[in-house]
């Protein structure tokens, strides 16, 4: 089954070259086109796809609102992947922390664009871990989230999730965790669902910003 793709952005022209790249693919179908955030809580609803590619900033509804949104009023909700202008945004950051799974740059060569959504779609690693890294020490808190601390030490994470847990912000994906590990990929998975379900992440891009903002992984 391809993987389905909502374009929401208030530039015509960005939506048309995305869609141009992504359906380029055998194995991604853009099904829709939104021009604001406000159009994307329906259409999600009509269309179900698998990722919403959004941008972050639009007139009436940004990608931030609409992300909460979504994620908010959305029965098993698509992922989301916050298309932006500038890499060190805080407005990135924030869409990171209401529950978008990545970001892409609108200048992103097209096979950058294409790796980003099947990325996204599938879920076992990262996007731009390094990028991650830098935006949460440049807005996470310099001395860490009390909240987000709380919330991992009351997750009481074994000393193999916990480890799980550093080489997912390091952005490794579930199969280069298993080889480090010397265990099978099921295992890993296991753990993660595991780190997840403790931390109460709906996906490993929440976890890793809540393991920055903790303070349990440095960004440096």
């Amino acid at each position: 089954m391809p993987v389905t793709v909502l374009l929401v952005d208030d530039e015509p022209l960005v939506r048309a070259g995305l869609r141009a790249v992504l359906e380029a693919q055998p194995d991604i179908r853009v099904v829709g086109e939104a021009a604001d955030g406000a159009a994307v809580i329906p259409l999600v609803r009509e269309l179900r796809p698998d990722v919403v590619a959004m941008d972050v900033r639009m007139p009436l509804l940004d990608g931030i609102e609409a992300t909460r949104a979504v994620l908010r009023t959305v029965q098993d909700p698509p992922k989301i992947l916050v298309v932006t202008t500038f890499e060190n945004d805080e407005y990135v950051y924030e869409a990171l922390r209401a529950g978008a799974d990545g970001f892409l740059l609108k200048r992103a060569r097209p096979a950058e664009i294409v790796h980003a959504v099947r990325l996204v779609a599938e879920g076992e690693s990262l996007l731009f871990p390094q990028a991650v890294r830098q935006l949460a020490g440049e807005y996470g808190g310099e001395h860490g989230n009390p909240r987000a601390r709380a919330t991992l030490e009351k997750a009481a994470l074994t000393e193999r999730e916990a480890e799980v847990l550093r080489l997912m912000a390091r952005g490794l994906s579930n199969a280069e965790i298993a080889a480090r590990l010397v265990v099978g990929t099921e295992t890993v998975k296991s753990h993660v669902s595991a780190v997840l379900a403790k931390l109460g992440a709906r996906d490993r891009t929440q976890a890793v910003i809540a393991a920055y903002e903790s303070g349990f992984v440095s960004p440096g």
